[in-house]
């Protein structure tokens, strides 16, 4: 990895139903195969079957969703001395959309209903009522990091 400088940011454009970025980031990120037009019909019918379920505005739930799965701790390799710790960070703000977006499409993606628009459905409501395999990724990670609270000090 070059330490010259740091990589630029891309810009991503928003999505064409809700001009919503993050909406776009969510949607490129469960896009496989570079197929994005997939990718938006699921992300869709998954904010209408959303809408059809809660009553709510499935941007709303969605957002609600992607806050309440965002990670504040997480535990970060630090060797001293021979020994390796689990050091607890703070986690940065767009590394913290990225896992909560992984988390989600993961835990969407191992679900069991039948088609990947009620998984992602199902998933973006447990999610908002916190429940769901994204908010147990993100408990998870928030136990690990207040476990190895004593090495906090070799935070660098």
């Amino acid at each position: 990895m070059s330490r010259r400088h740091a990589a630029e940011k891309r810009e991503v454009l928003p999505d064409a139903k809700y001009s919503d970025v993050v909406l776009a980031k969510f949607m490129n990120s469960l896009m496989v195969d570079g197929k994005k037009s997939t990718a938006e019909k699921i992300v869709y019918g998954a904010f209408n079957l959303v809408a059809d379920k809660s009553g709510n505005d499935p941007l709303e739930v969605f957002h609600e969703a992607l806050d309440k799965v965002k990670p504040e701790l997480e535990v970060r390799s630090r060797r001293v001395g021979g020994a390796t710790y689990q050091v607890p960070v703070e986690v940065r703000a767009d590394r913290a959309q990225a896992l909560a977006i992984r988390w989600l499409i993961n835990s969407a993606r191992g679900r069991s209903e039948m088609t990947m628009m009620e998984r992602l459905s199902g998933e973006l409501m447990d999610a908002s009522n916190d429940r769901g395999g994204a908010v147990k990724k993100r408990e998870d990670t928030h136990k690990m990091a207040e476990a190895n609270r004593a090495f906090a000090h070799y935070r660098w």
